[in-house]
């Protein structure tokens, strides 16, 4: 029996593009929130029709917890509109959040991030390898606003109406599609792509949300896909780990082929509590669902099936925060070694600076005697200097050079019985 407009209620409108609306509705046989995706395709030519009959088509084959739900569709064709029922993700997009961060002059904690990695990861996981045996997705268009949040923060991958199905027989796609600031070098350079296309992507994404802005920005898209095809980019700000940094590094890797598969994303420490948590969450749900299915089971009351699902969220985050505290607490312990050395480093440093100086000192001349010692340095044979003018030795006749001699060594004299009177006083 087909659906109709009439068996769901409007209650508001969440945004409005080029060719419809997205509404939010109530469905009045349960009273559930959901949302569809009003479009005219009166207006569109064909090949934008395929585009959308393409998305549909998508949405009813993908299922998975981290990919937006499709529920119904609904062909008004006396208006030319489709409706396209979906899951309601209250919690907004990325792009919302991220424009929240700018405003609020603040950034994303780490935690979130990762937990964002793993969650998007897993549904590219779903795409690029169907669980069911499907043909590959590519998703083509991953920025921000295809992202969406439902009420517990749980990633949501929507907007498949860019996406394109590669069949078995073929590995490669050739449309120039998607949003210019998340475009890979291939993409711009309108060759060959594949999965890493969607990889790229995914690191500019992740990188936005590190740094509240995208790696590759320019006030047209000519630079900007020179930017692209360069490939430099400036680090996330180091409040974020080095290990974050170094992932998406290499998800940002110019050559396709050498940036990481979803497994190797999926499989990196940095994500792997996470990644676990989503599959402990999964294998619950599955138990649930078998044993909804199951006869002569008693229903499990939805209040401590929900209280249960919070007990676990609350041990995996206790888990991760013990993780965090023991990185932090061995970084510390790292910091206070590196202390240490350093100031065993000045101390010593200081040491051997203050003997230098003991030396200098104990091996500079009487400043009473200098001047005796130079006058007789001055007088072998090897370092004569003549002057044409003055007072000096050479320019002395012999009786005055006599002279001058006896009153140094008068100088000399005087200066040792000074210094040996108190050495008498003692004996």
């Amino acid at each position: 029996m087909p659906s109709h407009t009439d068996q769901y209620e409007v209650l508001s409108t969440i945004g409005s593009g080029s060719y419809g609306k997205c509404q939010k509705i109530r469905r009045k046989s349960d009273g559930k929130i959901l949302v569809w995706k009003e479009l005219d395709y009166g207006t569109m030519a064909e090949a934008e029709k395929q585009m959308l009959v393409s998305e549909v088509n998508l949405l009813r084959e993908l299922k998975h917890p981290n990919i937006v739900r499709y529920y119904d569709r609904i062909i008004d064709r006396t208006n030319t509109t489709l409706y396209i029922v979906m899951e309601y993700c209250e919690g907004g997009d990325l792009a919302s959040l991220i424009s929240k961060c700018i405003k609020d002059r603040r950034y994303l904690e780490e935690e979130f991030i990762l937990r964002m990695m793993a969650q998007l990861a897993l549904a590219l996981k779903e795409c690029h390898s169907r669980s069911n045996g499907g043909s590959t997705v590519l998703h083509r268009d991953l920025k921000p606003a295809n992202i969406f949040l439902d009420a517990k923060q749980n990633i949501k991958l929507g907007d498949f109406g860019l996406a394109r199905i590669l069949k078995h027989e073929t590995s490669f796609a050739k449309t120039f599609v998607g949003t210019p600031y998340y475009m890979s070098p291939e993409q711009m350079n309108r060759m060959s792509y594949n999965e890493k296309s969607d990889i790229w992507s995914l690191g500019c994404l992740l990188y936005e949300l590190c740094a509240l802005s995208p790696p590759f920005t320019a006030h047209n898209q000519r630079d900007l896909a020179e930017k692209i095809k360069e490939g430099k980019f400036r680090r996330i700000p180091y409040r974020f780990s080095e290990e974050l940094n170094t992932l998406l590094s290499r998800m940002l890797h110019l050559k396709d082929y050498l940036r990481p598969s979803v497994e190797s994303i999926l499989q990196s420490s940095l994500i792997s509590s996470f990644v676990a948590a989503e599959q402990r969450k999964a294998e619950v749900r599955q138990r649930r669902k078998s044993g909804d299915s199951g006869q002569n089971k008693p229903l499990e009351s939805p209040v401590s099936a929900e209280q249960r699902l919070k007990e676990q969220a609350l041990r995996e985050r206790e888990q991760a925060l013990k993780e965090r505290e023991a990185r932090l607490e061995q970084k510390e312990q790292e910091l206070c070694i590196r202390e240490r050395l350093a100031n065993e480093k000045l101390a010593r440093a200081e040491s051997v600076l203050k003997s230098i100086n003991q030396m200098k000192q104990q091996r500079a001349p009487h400043p009473l005697c200098s001047d005796a010692i130079d006058e007789r340095e001055n007088t072998s044979p090897g370092k004569k200097k003549v002057h044409f003018a003055g007072d000096h030795e050479e320019n002395l006749r012999p009786e005055q050079k006599i002279v001058k001699r006896l009153q140094t060594d008068n100088i000399c004299l005087a200066h040792y019985q000074l210094k040996s009177r108190p050495m008498q006083g003692l004996r």
